[in-house]
């Protein structure tokens, strides 16, 4: 399944959000003095959030000049690029930490990409791989809930995270860490749901889509859903090279 960004930029821009404990963990090991690059950064959110929480050298990279124009729309000083997870046309040895957040599973070539983390990466720099696993996949509320049919579209385009463990090895990154991080929150608007911000719901058929989203909806009618929010950091440290 291959997702039209350049139609989706004005939605992720309204819709989408930072997750607070991925932005805590990301940004815990940085100060002022750092430089870090998003790989698939989208509209921004991560790439401005961490601008403004550390005061670092932020740079923000995503194929998509749609989803770009609406960085470069913020009030945010991050430089913006237009580049490939497997080509980023950086600098060798440039960058303190490189991350991607729900976008790996989009990389054409995730080895190649990988090596152009480790080459940018300075010795002692980080790649942090921020992914659902199947566990995650499998009990997204209210996706999973009321779309089910979305797990085995997630499924079938979503790396492992051994997988994921075993490719950033061979690139070179030592042993690969596992940190799980999870949000809750009440749900109260279907509207990100209706607008289709969530990239599984374009790999379903317009029937389960419809269904669901009506489910979805009388349940908000009777009051806030709770949800939690997951995400696995997968972390690499470039010990050499």
């Amino acid at each position: 399944m291959k997702t039209d960004y350049e139609a989706l930029a004005a939605r992720y821009a309204k819709h989408r959000r930072v997750h607070p404990e991925v932005l805590a963990c990301l940004s815990a090991p940085l100060n002022q003095a750092a430089r870090v690059l998003e790989v698939g950064c989208g509209t921004g959110n991560y790439i401005c959030a961490m601008r403004e929480l550390v005061g670092c050298d932020c740079v923000g990279l995503d194929p998509s000049a749609a989803m770009l124009e609406k960085l470069r729309g913020r009030a945010c000083k991050v430089q913006s690029v237009q580049g490939s997870a497997e080509q980023l046309g950086l600098p060798d040895q440039s960058f303190d930490l490189v991350f991607s957040v729900d976008a790996v599973h989009h990389f054409v070539d995730r080895r190649a990409a990988f090596d152009e983390a480790f080459r940018v990466l300075r010795r002692g720099g980080r790649l942090c791989t921020v992914t659902d696993s199947e566990w995650v996949i499998r009990h997204r509320v209210p996706l999973a809930l009321y779309f089910p049919e979305t797990v085995d579209v997630e499924l079938g385009r979503y790396p492992s995270i051994d997988a994921l463990s075993s490719e950033m090895q061979k690139a070179g990154f030592g042993p690969p860490t596992q940190q799980m991080v999870e949000h809750s929150y009440d749900l109260t608007d279907a509207s990100p749901y209706r607008d289709r911000v969530f990239s599984s719901l374009l790999g379903i058929t317009e029937e389960a889509f419809q269904s669901g989203l009506e489910r979805l909806e009388a349940a908000l009618r009777l009051g806030p859903l709770r949800c939690v929010s997951r995400y696995c950091l997968v972390w690499g440290t470039k010990q050499g090279g």
